[in-house]
């Protein structure tokens, strides 16, 4: 088995990797250039398996807390099987695994693109072994079968390299227009339901609802304890561990020289950093311009992975439309403490949409105009390596 450091992609009974670039002097800047490698190499014809070159593209898929959950087999002639790396779950956010397994959704969506961009149709058979519906086990999350000359390219694959969550407060005096949510939702596809919403009552009632959720997921040691873990402080750390959450630039990398930024503190709900951390979040959740959310009538694995290509190419469509989108699941988080907000939220959002809306929200996110590419800087969007 080869192991490569994002993709984060095991590779197993291969002499064959993926690889990043070597790193570069710490000295000479503080982007980390080693973690941003993937983003370089997508595609890359030093790739002479059009296997690897797809799968170059997938590990740029979104996936939740960046822990890239997946491994791939390409002993299979002319094929990959893909299964979940069970080290890499969030176990007090996400217990039943749900949300990582839209995150292999995401995935398969962006391996099937990057082969159809070829003219290969990559034909996916989910969970051929079976699926563990309380927890996910070391059977194979799918089987992906490369069929060379039988596929068209995916409009929305020329916007993959721009793609990110945008973690950034949005410009509220812009507003976003029904008829764009509308385009967005068109993206989907018929295995999953879709919902959007700009109207006032609605933006006030989930940035409340939305911000309420972020705090008890922040306020409850463990799950934010879970995230702390996760934290990469500096170019240093994002590049010795691409992924995760990055705290990275030069300010904040000058904080951790200090000694007034590290996991202590972060976790510390008396600091000043956690302090300042609930505040960025505020600023954040509060701002939302419109929302965009998926559900399913079912919550089986594949409704899942469904779930996980739609959003991806939600993802792609706000994108392409100059918008920024943000996952904010923290209310669709199966723990007791999220219970009444997740209950509070479906309820909400089966009312917007007149009780037509299916029983299992799997996505919701906010949507705005926030920094252009050309202002935010690209490993800021999201670290991604191999």
């Amino acid at each position: 088995m080869a192991f490569t450091r994002r993709g984060f992609i095991k590779v197993i009974g291969t002499g064959s990797v993926i690889v990043g670039a070597s790193a570069y002097g710490f000295a000479t800047t503080r982007t980390p250039e080693k973690a941003l490698a993937p983003w370089d190499l997508a595609g890359s014809k030093i790739y002479s398996d059009p296997r690897m070159r797809a799968l170059s593209y997938a590990i740029l898929a979104p996936n939740p807390h960046n822990r890239q959950p997946w491994k791939v087999d390409l002993r299979p002639s002319d094929e990959v099987i893909l299964y979940c790396d069970l080290e890499r779950l969030l176990p007090e956010t996400d217990p039943p695994n749900r949300q990582i397994t839209i995150g292999l959704g995401c995935f398969l969506e962006l391996l099937r693109m990057a082969a159809a961009h070829e003219g290969i149709k990559a034909v996916v058979t989910p969970f051929p072994d079976g699926a563990g519906e309380d927890f996910l086990d070391a059977r194979p999350v799918a089987r992906i079968r490369f069929l060379a000359g039988e596929a068209t390219p995916d409009p929305l694959f020329r916007h993959v390299m721009q793609r990110r969550s945008l973690k950034e407060p949005f410009d509220m005096q812009r507003p976003v227009s029904a008829s764009l949510l509308e385009e967005i939702a068109l993206s989907v596809d018929d295995t999953v339901q879709v919902g959007t919403t700009n109207t006032a009552k609605n933006l006030e009632d989930f940035r409340d609802l939305s911000w309420r959720a972020w705090l008890i997921e922040t306020m409850t040691p463990r799950t934010m304890q879970e995230s702390v873990d996760l934290m990469r402080i500096g170019k240093s750390e994002i590049n010795a561990n691409p992924d995760g959450i990055d705290l990275g630039g030069a300010f904040l990398e000058g904080l951790s020289l200090l000694g007034q930024l590290d996991r202590k503190q972060l976790a510390d709900q008396k600091s000043v950093a956690f302090q300042q951390g609930i505040d960025m979040y505020k600023a954040m959740m509060l701002s939302a311009m419109g929302y965009v959310w998926l559900g399913t009538e079912t919550n089986t694995r594949v409704d899942q992975l469904r779930s996980g290509a739609n959003w991806l190419r939600v993802n792609l469509k706000a994108t392409s439309k100059g918008l920024g989108i943000h996952p904010i699941s923290q209310a669709l988080q199966e723990y007791p403490e999220m219970s009444a907000l997740y209950e509070e939220l479906h309820s909400k959002l089966d009312i917007s949409l007149n009780g037509n809306f299916g029983p299992r929200v799997q996505m919701f996110a906010r949507v705005g105009y926030g920094p252009t590419l050309d202002k935010t800087p690209r490993w800021k969007i999201e670290t991604r390596v191999l």
